[in-house]
């Protein structure tokens, strides 16, 4: 038996497009959950030393509160460099997946891929995508992370092309790749449970009686695809935007102990409600839209 159609005949450029435009769908529809999420991740427990509650709290609250300081189009901060990524770290890590999974069980495989090879596809592409891609998460993330200035204060950067710019003339060119560990590490693990589990899921699903290949199916496996992956990769998660977010942090190991330290051990899930709103939602619209837009790649027989 194939594995759930998903050998369907499919160029890679045709597997690259389709997992691009699904990606930056599901960035554009999901992005103010994110940046909600960016910011609850980088504030920090300042209250006991400052008796001042916390200045976000929640999902809606955030939002809110961005929405009212700095206008709901702050809402959607980091779109710019977020398509940037997509295109680029989506499309690698989607639309690789399925040839690196065939080339670990090899070409004469027959029936299901077993577990561990779609976990082990899915660390990879992951890996290889962001590793191209890391400047587009940085500016992402820095742009996200500017919240309300004072009267008269500039903005650190007007735009994602600037903020490019800057990064390489004020910390130098390799500066774009600042908090590759951590990036690596989140997106190698979350990439590998999101698409392992999405994988696992649709074929589990497929088995049972009365499910077929249609809308459901998708709907549910990318809901049970976006939870495992906040419940792996949420800690590195929450690393990887304080490094990228400030500047204090010489490390990834220092930015791991000082989070403990400062913060106490469940700050590594700060943000868990929101980033699962933003990563079970992203995966029901991307998966969504990739089983849609992949059909118009579709090779026929002799082309």
């Amino acid at each position: 038996m194939p594995d759930h159609g998903s050998k369907a005949d499919i160029s890679f450029a045709g597997r690259f497009t389709a997992s691009a435009i699904a990606a930056c769908f599901a960035e554009v529809c999901t992005i103010p959950l994110d940046t909600a999420k960016v910011r609850l991740q980088l504030q920090k427990n300042v209250a006991a030393a400052d008796a001042a509650a916390p200045k976000y709290r929640g999902l809606l609250g955030t939002a809110a509160t961005i929405a009212r300081e700095e206008g709901a189009a702050a809402l959607w901060k980091g779109i710019v460099p977020g398509l940037h990524r997509q295109c680029i770290y989506g499309g690698l890590r989607i639309g690789l997946y399925e040839p690196v999974k065939s080339l670990y069980v090899g070409k004469d495989h027959v029936g299901d891929v077993p577990l561990s090879k779609k976990i082990a596809a899915g660390f990879t592409t992951g890996a290889i995508a962001i590793s191209i891609a890391n400047p587009t998460d940085l500016v992402k993330v820095r742009l996200q992370a500017e919240g309300k200035l004072a009267p008269g204060v500039p903005r650190r950067y007007a735009g994602a092309m600037d903020a490019y710019g800057k990064i390489v003339r004020q910390e130098g060119f390799a500066a774009l790749w600042t908090g590759l560990g951590p990036n690596v590490a989140r997106n190698a693990i979350i990439n590998a449970a999101e698409l392992a589990s999405y994988d696992q899921v649709k074929q589990t699903i497929l088995k049972l009686p009365g499910f077929k290949d249609d809308v459901v199916t998708h709907l549910l496996s990318g809901l049970g695809a976006g939870f495992f992956a906040v419940c792996v990769g949420s800690p590195v998660d929450v690393v990887k935007s304080r490094m990228m977010g400030d500047s204090a942090y010489t490390s990834t190991i220092d930015c791991f102990v000082k989070t403990l330290k400062n913060d106490g051990p469940l700050a590594f899930y700060k943000g868990f409600l929101p980033n699962f709103a933003r990563l079970g939602s992203w995966n029901v619209i991307m998966f969504l839209t990739l089983e849609q837009v992949q059909k118009l790649f579709v090779r026929k027989p002799g082309s």
